[in-house]
């Protein structure tokens, strides 16, 4: 992404969206210097456990950004992104538990050789090459939005009950996925991964750039998807959400519409996946859960949705708070999750990002210091 279209972008952003992306780009900066060349004594040093945790965030909020799309600007309260997630995720793990290798001496992966199994599964054919992954990880979310979204946009299922088969879908997943026969790990899902292109999971180097990575794909994507916004075509996908059946009268093909960005939104969420896998080091059927749908939506909610920049807010801020309680108040981290919905659904409803818009709408405008000093002297 070139210098003018990073600097085009933070000039069409209001204030907020601004320091959120300019905060990204320092951070994008300083991490890797932090970590590499800063010695572990030093005050400014970037421990590559922070390193870890920063580039998991990020990976979220490129989630929070797929999300965002889908809910914020075409109207489309998806609890399925979590399985569009996990695939990418498990797409990059089948990569990478495949060229790895086994500790018990066999070309399959540990828990393939625990099971008795003599060969891999046809849908690993391919999986040892990095090219394979890059399709993959677009293809199997992609395939799976398409098919979802044309079953439920040609018979004009919208709302809640979109909203329910969603989520219906990502549950059923997960069971099947924690079935060992599904040829996925079962319970513990994939790990143990050691290099990534011939590079070391577990060095520095290799973790700072995952880190940054993932830092400039979510710029790359940012950028996309405001200059969409700002089109015609963005212009469309608006009015879908806000007046779809005067869309229809004027003659576009609503479903096709909402087909395509619903699509691309899935993924989108499967490259957040592939790229959160080598940064954790494991992908197993909890990332399918019903509940990490969930919280992605309060990420969007609580930044503001239908402003891009809110969901990169909402998604660090959540998980920031995520972290520290489930070390400092374990048990009280779903209560946390549970109110801060009902909060922000009640007192926030255009999040974070909106209430700093009403703020500063409401700031009366300083008086030109020319125009006051001249009817000071009448």
């Amino acid at each position: 992404m070139s210098r003018s279209v990073i600097l085009s972008t933070l000039q069409r952003e209001p204030l907020l969206g601004k320091l959120t992306l300019s905060l990204l780009i320092l951070m994008l900066i300083y991490i890797p210097i932090g970590n590499l060349l800063i010695p572990a004594g030093n005050i400014l040093h970037v421990s590559t456990y922070t390193v870890t945790l920063l580039g998991k965030y990020l990976c979220y909020a490129l989630l929070a950004l797929a999300l965002d799309l889908a809910w914020g600007y075409l109207g489309i309260l998806s609890l399925g992104h979590g399985a569009f997630f996990a695939l990418g995720g498990y797409v990059m793990g089948m990569h990478l538990s495949r060229n790895s290798g086994s500790s018990l001496g066999s070309a399959l992966p540990d828990f393939m050789v625990s099971l008795g199994w003599d060969s891999i599964p046809w849908f690993w054919t391919g999986s040892q090459y990095f090219v394979w992954v890059l399709v993959m990880m677009l293809f199997v979310p992609g395939l799976l939005g398409f098919v979802l979204g044309w079953l439920c946009f040609r018979s004009r299922v919208s709302g809640v009950y979109l909203s329910i088969i969603t989520q219906a879908m990502t549950y059923a997943l997960m069971l099947a996925f924690f079935r060992n026969e599904m040829g996925f790990g079962g319970n513990n899902g994939l790990t143990d991964f050691k290099t990534l292109l011939g590079f070391n999971l577990t060095a520095d180097a290799t973790r700072v750039a995952l880190f940054a990575i993932t830092g400039i794909v979510i710029l790359a994507v940012y950028a996309f998807l405001r200059s969409v916004m700002n089109t015609r075509l963005g212009k469309l996908i608006i009015a879908t959400r806000d007046a779809e059946m005067r869309v229809r009268f004027v003659g576009f093909r609503v479903e096709h519409i909402k087909l395509a960005v619903f699509v691309f939104s899935a993924m989108l969420a499967g490259v957040a996946g592939a790229l959160y896998v080598p940064q954790v080091g494991i992908i197993n059927p909890g990332e399918f859960a019903p509940l990490m749908s969930i919280e992605i939506i309060v990420w969007v909610a609580l930044g503001g949705r239908a402003t891009l920049y809110g969901a990169i807010i909402g998604a660090f801020a959540v998980n920031y708070a995520k972290t520290w309680l489930t070390a400092a108040l374990p048990d009280a981290w779903l209560f946390f999750l549970g109110a801060l919905f009902v909060l922000v659904t009640i007192f926030l409803k255009d999040g974070i990002a909106g209430l700093v818009a009403r703020k500063r709408a409401a700031e009366p405008e300083e008086p030109d210091q020319p125009a006051a000093a001249q009817e000071g002297a009448a």
